[in-house]
């Protein structure tokens, strides 16, 4: 896609979307430079100080590196970039991804147990009551999109329980690339929320300091609607 003029309304956060937008893309590749920040600047319509703004910030997320008085190059945001790349990527181009929603319900999948077994391991005494409270709200509320905040609330507490930051930080990552989507996977995601005996299962594990049961628990509450959207997901993909 080529470079546009961008709407001056909020000219550094538009630059940094259509940059992003090249990079994610493949249409500037790892190892390429960009053009100069004053090229950059006449081809989009805007001030240098705007563009400097916007590569300062493509390079604190990975994605390009910047050298002062020499070229700025497009980085591999695999190996470059973390995890909060992830709802953008997610909706690059304002669409889903199916490679990254696919990548994102295995690591769900794989990693949602074992977070599991962690708080069981770990837990603190208020958690009980906190999950207990979360799967009640689950039970009560008839909303589709509601539900799926209570499920996401009660695997908050799951892991904050299991006392592991860099699970927390994974957490907030595919919270935030999730939580946009809850109206379109209402009715797919209604087979994991509806089943509140599952996470009921999964909160007499943690309770009983049971780590195995709490990780095959939920494994067994994630997986049959994660199967279903990769399913779906595959189709999709032909």
């Amino acid at each position: 896609m080529p470079l546009q003029p961008v709407n001056r309304r909020s000219v550094p956060d538009e630059v940094f979307d259509q940059l992003f937008g090249e990079v994610i893309s493949g249409s500037l590749a790892p190892g390429e430079n960009l053009p100069s920040e004053r090229r950059l600047a006449e081809v989009l319509g805007v001030s240098r100080p705007a563009v400097r703004e916007a590569l300062q910030r493509l390079a604190h997320a990975g994605l390009v590196e910047v050298r002062q008085g020499d070229a700025t190059t497009v980085r591999d945001i695999r190996r470059s970039g973390g995890l909060d790349l992830l709802p953008r990527l997610l909706f690059a181009g304002g669409e889903i991804d199916l490679a990254v929603a696919r990548s994102i319900l295995e690591a769900r999948l794989h990693v949602g147990p074992k977070i599991a077994e962690l708080a069981a391991r770990r837990r603190g005494p208020t958690l009980v009551p906190q999950l207990e409270a979360a799967v009640q709200a689950l039970k009560d509320d008839g909303d589709p999109v509601a539900r799926q905040r209570h499920a996401l609330t009660f695997w908050e507490h799951v892991t904050d329980a299991a006392d592991s930051v860099t699970f927390r930080l994974m957490f907030n990552s595919l919270r935030a690339a999730y939580e946009p989507a809850l109206d379109a996977l209402a009715q797919v995601m209604a087979t994991e929320v509806d089943r509140t005996c599952a996470y009921d299962a999964v909160v007499a594990a943690i309770a009983d300091a049971d780590a195995d049961a709490a990780h095959s628990r939920a494994e067994a509450l994630l997986r049959p609607a994660t199967e279903a959207l990769i399913e779906v997901i595959n189709q999709l993909e032909g």
